[in-house]
């Protein structure tokens, strides 16, 4: 994507997100939702592309709208590329992708509009989700603030059976970061319909590696798997500077660690 780093921000004015190695630009509008798509898009470009749209959903919570009418050269396999991009956020806090394809080339289960206007109405009908994030560094407590932002994320949003496993969660994904990246990180959380999703976000491309349970004699190893065990679903999402490492609780999941 021969595109310019992005540019000193000015309130309001569009951003051009992280260069690829071909023709197609990939530019988002800072005071909106919209992320314009315009060039020629070649194989070389799909990685770059995959990489700056989930690079602007980690950046900001919520939907995005990814306008496709200054795409040329896209056909399925643009669609093919939004639809993995939407595949691999979909249990992130609050993140989703609809689609500008006036064209009419994109087909499947994404949302797709005619117009970036019409996405965009139909984005603001869309409640937003309710979201609390956190910047944390990887410090002595890191976590304790992490289950603190949890805590209080389970009782706004009426779900307090989810407390305990949510907090046994952050704290590993939170500590993980500490002991193993050692880069400040993001956390975000966000409900949904009787489900919990949390998501850590840090600056290191390692990716956490889970082999089931670890021997009794191991010292540690037990962290994933206390996640394994409280949530439905859990994994990570490599970024172009790091990853992000999400989870699913389900309210429906937890009642033995309901506590009246």
């Amino acid at each position: 994507m021969s595109v310019a780093d992005r540019p000193p921000a000015r309130p309001g004015s569009p951003g051009t997100l992280p260069p690829s190695e071909g023709d197609c630009r990939v530019v988002a509008d800072d005071s909106s939702a919209l992320v314009r798509l315009s060039g020629v898009l070649a194989p070389a470009d799909l990685d770059g592309v995959r990489d700056a749209l989930l690079a602007r959903l980690v950046d900001r919570p919520g939907p995005i709208v990814v306008d496709l009418a200054g795409l040329r050269g896209g056909g399925p396999t643009v669609g093919r590329l939004l639809a993995g991009v939407r595949q691999e956020v979909v249990d992130w806090p609050a993140a989703d992708l609809l689609v500008v394809d006036p064209a009419g080339a994109v087909a499947g289960e994404l949302a797709v509009f005619p117009t970036a206007d019409e996405a965009l109405a139909a984005l603001a009908r869309t409640p937003m989700a309710a979201v609390l994030t956190e910047e944390l560094t990887p410090a002595v407590g890191a976590a304790r603030r992490a289950r603190q932002l949890v805590t209080d994320g389970c009782d706004r949003w009426g779900m307090p059976e989810l407390t305990e496993p949510a907090c046994i969660a952050v704290t590993e994904l939170v500590n993980n970061v500490v002991a193993h990246a050692g880069t400040p990180m993001t956390l975000r959380l966000a409900p949904a319909d009787g489900v919990l999703h949390l998501a850590v976000r840090d600056h290191c491309p390692r990716r956490p590696r889970y082999a089931g349970p670890a021997p009794l004699t191991s010292a540690g190893g037990r962290g994933l798997l206390l996640i394994d065990t409280v949530a439905r679903r859990w994994g990570s999402t490599p970024l172009p500077d790091g990853k992000v490492i999400w989870c699913v609780l389900h309210t429906e999941d937890e009642s033995p660690w309901h506590r009246d």
